[in-house]
């Protein structure tokens, strides 16, 4: 087991250079919000925004593009009902998909979709009722991304590997999820008081900060937005999931310093701050 440390930061994020544009850092599709739980994938979306995804679209209900635009100008919003969402995954650097999701039917067609689509040169993150859905139907992971990321907590995450909590764990992880995922590049992120993420090849690391502050509705939502903004960013790669997990609780601590509750949206607005201080 290893620790996740400070100096994850500036190894991952980079100064910009002058001569940059929207382009360079990343295009984001998130995909969810049925109709009653567009927040979820509006705080999702404003994670990746605020940590510095390039292009951001959202594929949501049309009931959220109000709410969306009048909190998130710069995202763009796709109607999840659209024809075109077809096309308009390939050509996407990371896909985030199951931050309020919902499990009827068009959230199962979009599941079978992007299935379908999915590249190898594509990092897909999985949250929520998303990971519902490979957990009813394992044949709906796609086969082909280059790096598929999961985001469950414990519960979601016994679900899905048919591991008791109290069993899960570090060698057990580690075997359902070369279990689950035989075939593919694969992160596991479990969410917990300290989250621990897992792959298929390098040891455990275990995330030593955070506060029962952040136990809020969103904040896993928030996380799964962040770890689309830095692999988009910075590559997909284990080191930039482990600096978004790591950032993601830095800047819950510096909020928790003066407030008893920290709000998913308030660490998804410091991000900026703290990048800035860390970026190498």
């Amino acid at each position: 087991m290893s620790t996740i440390i400070e100096s994850i930061l500036p190894k991952v994020i980079k100064k910009r250079p002058s001569d940059s544009h929207k382009g360079n850092y990343g295009r984001i599709l998130l995909i969810g919000g049925s109709e009653n739980y567009g927040g979820a994938i509006i705080m999702a979306a404003e994670g990746a925004l605020n940590s510095g995804a390039g292009l951001i679209s959202v594929a949501t209900h049309a009931v959220n593009l109000d709410a969306l635009h009048a909190r998130d100008p710069e995202i763009m919003f796709v109607d999840w009902r659209d024809r075109n969402l077809v096309k308009l995954i390939p050509q996407m650097d990371v896909i985030v998909c199951g931050p309020g999701l919902g499990v009827g039917s068009v959230a199962h067609t979009i599941m079978t979709i992007l299935n379908q689509s999915i590249s190898a040169k594509q990092t897909l993150i999985l949250d929520a009722n998303a990971l519902t859905f490979i957990g009813q139907e394992p044949e709906l992971i796609p086969q082909t991304a280059g790096l598929i990321v999961i985001t469950p907590h414990q519960m979601e995450w016994q679900r899905l590997s048919q591991i008791r909590i109290p069993y899960q764990t570090d060698s057990a992880n580690v075997d359902a999820l070369k279990r689950i995922f035989p075939t593919q590049n694969a992160i596991l992120v479990l969410k917990s008081n300290h989250t621990h993420v897992y792959s298929k090849s390098e040891p455990a690391f275990v995330n030593p900060i955070g506060n029962p502050g952040m136990a809020t509705g969103g904040m896993g939502d928030t996380l799964a937005g962040i770890i689309g903004g830095f692999t988009a960013q910075f590559g997909g790669n284990l080191n930039s999931v482990l600096a978004a997990v790591y950032i993601h609780s830095l800047a819950g601590d510096q909020l928790a310093k003066n407030n008893y509750v920290v709000r998913p949206t308030e660490i998804s607005a410091l991000l900026p701050k703290l990048m800035r201080h860390y970026a190498n």
